[in-house]
């Protein structure tokens, strides 16, 4: 059983023993991993240094990978392997990117709380996200990622609205989510390449069977709703599942390799200096079918 040195967040977040994760493990030790996210869907390790190779390797032990949007361009790559994704401030000459750089704007996004890729038809679920390098801390802030525990938001609904939402279908959409933040920018073609795909408002989590919302900044609007009540139900379920009593805030060390279950929380990027490298590698493991096909 993999031992945790602390809880950081109740029922939600804790940080896990001393393990080499860049060292072969074995069967039993990735299954009480997965058992550990079970309990704790923000699982910390401290201390890891891995190279992307063996960041790919340990991420595939627990399910196919996603190949991001921005791997999935062509075009010139800072990092060569397509399933690590480039969670940083830097351009392909891994110089600090300028503030109007158009890769730049579009990763701002991230700042937004959000599920990742809940906009494609079969969604993601584990994130994994190494810290590299990071810059000194700063008047803007010291990029901090913040994680909401959806279940918990879920279980806190009154009976009311959680039989009222029960069977709702929420649109997912990429461009949704950067129009938000003023981003219209993309590059030709990919809009009709990540059309927006309907997903479950409320998700039930296959291992233990608790219920979990089911959003991000990515949703649209609800299926068969007027859009604008739609977006509105939305943005009150987001202020009530991103209060402070629902969220970890992780400050990170270099070193750090945080794992989230993408399906019963939302996260979010925190300002940091623009002016200095900041450097995190991150894998992501694909579900295994679309959630209007999974039980609710």
């Amino acid at each position: 059983m993999l031992r945790l040195n602390k809880e950081l967040h109740p029922d939600f977040a804790a940080e896990a023993a001393r393990i080499d994760l860049a060292a072969p493990l074995s069967e039993a030790a990735v299954a009480d991993i997965q058992a550990a996210i079970t309990r704790y869907p923000v699982l910390v390790f401290r201390d890891q240094s891995l190279t992307d190779i063996q960041l790919r390797d340990f991420a595939a032990r627990f399910g196919p990978l996603e190949i991001g949007r921005s791997a999935a361009r062509p075009g010139r790559r800072r990092l060569a392997i397509p399933q690590i994704g480039d969670i940083s401030n830097l351009n392909e000459d891994h110089e600090v990117r300028a503030l109007d750089d158009r890769r730049r704007l579009d990763s701002l996004g991230n700042r937004l709380w959000h599920t990742d890729a809940s906009y494609m038809p079969v969604p993601v679920v584990l994130g994994m996200l190494h810290a590299v390098t990071l810059p000194p801390p700063s008047p803007f802030g010291n990029g901090e990622t913040e994680f909401a525990d959806m279940r918990a938001a879920y279980d806190a609904l009154t009976d009311r609205m959680r039989a009222a939402i029960e069977d709702l279908v929420v649109e997912h959409d990429v461009f949704w989510s950067r129009a938000q933040i003023g981003f219209t920018e993309f590059p030709a073609g990919e809009r009709e390449q990540y059309p927006p795909s309907p997903q479950r408002l409320v998700r039930r989590m296959p291992d233990d069977g608790r219920k979990t919302l089911y959003l991000s900044a990515h949703a649209s609007h609800v299926v068969g709703w007027p859009v604008a009540d739609g977006r509105l139900l939305l943005w009150d379920l987001t202020a009530h599942a991103t209060q402070s009593r629902f969220v970890y805030s992780h400050a990170w060390r270099v070193g750090d390799l945080v794992i989230w279950d993408n399906r019963c929380t939302m996260h979010r990027g925190r300002p940091h200096d623009e002016g200095q490298a900041r450097d995190l590698r991150r894998a992501t493991t694909l579900d295994t079918a679309p959630t209007l096909e999974q039980a609710a």
